[in-house]
């Protein structure tokens, strides 16, 4: 379940974190088919990507609450998360309270319902790159990361920027695409934490204008000390 919109990016992303493929050009089709209940987005894949995705037991579904619905186990759950440490970029202070507050004036349909979260992508130097909105955290992740690689940029080039909490999915779907960076309006669960941690990740959340709490891998933030590290 998902907000009816931005189909291909949706598409693309929600495959690229998922696993299903490693780039866009791996999709051999995409169309939405719309009928009376709803809209079946269907993705044809190459030859290779659809034996591989053949392989696999995981039930992929888009669902709106956790994200982790249709997974058969707590492995799955918890499944290893690619490390992110090679990556380059470092933010500034200034970036972090930038991209949070490009992100607040880049949600129409939020403005206009006050019911769904916003996901965006920043790049030091360009801004956001993408915005995307859902009524689902996960699917504005995946509608932004299939915005973003459709776009041609890489994940680690830049930082996923979220108004929502940022629970276990949202670290593991970052960290797929090789962002090191997870900024987040709202708090992490302890289980995002750990995950960030061992990922080798910098998750910063709770920004309220200047303020913002670094949880893990402060490293790659460029000086000063207007944030609390928790």
């Amino acid at each position: 379940m998902a907000t009816p919109g931005d189909f291909e990016d949706f598409a693309v992303g929600f495959s690229l974190t998922e696993g299903i493929i490693t780039g866009p050009s791996e999709i051999e089709s995409i169309e939405a088919v719309a009928d009376e209940k709803g809209i079946d987005l269907q993705i044809v894949l190459k030859d290779e990507q659809n034996d591989a995705l053949v392989s696999r037991r995981r039930h992929m579904a888009g669902p709106v609450g956790c994200g982790l619905c249709g997974i058969e186990s707590i492995e799955q759950a918890v499944r290893k998360t690619p490390t992110v440490s090679a990556s380059p970029l470092q933010l500034t202070e200034e970036q972090i309270i930038e991209a949070v507050a490009l992100l607040n004036g880049q949600q129409p349909l939020h403005f206009e319902t006050r019911a769904v979260h916003g996901a965006g992508f920043y790049v030091p130097g360009k801004g956001l790159i993408a915005v995307r909105e859902d009524v689902g955290r996960h699917n504005a992740l995946d509608k932004l990361v299939g915005a973003a690689a459709q776009a041609g940029y890489a994940g680690a080039s830049g930082a996923v920027v979220v108004t929502s909490r940022v629970s276990v999915e949202m670290v593991q779907k970052t960290a797929i695409i090789g962002s090191p960076f997870i900024i987040a309006i709202s708090a992490p669960t302890a289980l995002a934490i750990r995950t960030a941690d061992e990922a080798g990740m910098t998750l910063i959340a709770l920004v309220r204008g200047a303020d913002f709490e670094i949880f893990t891998h402060p490293d790659r933030i460029q000086s000063g000390a207007i944030a609390d590290v928790a």
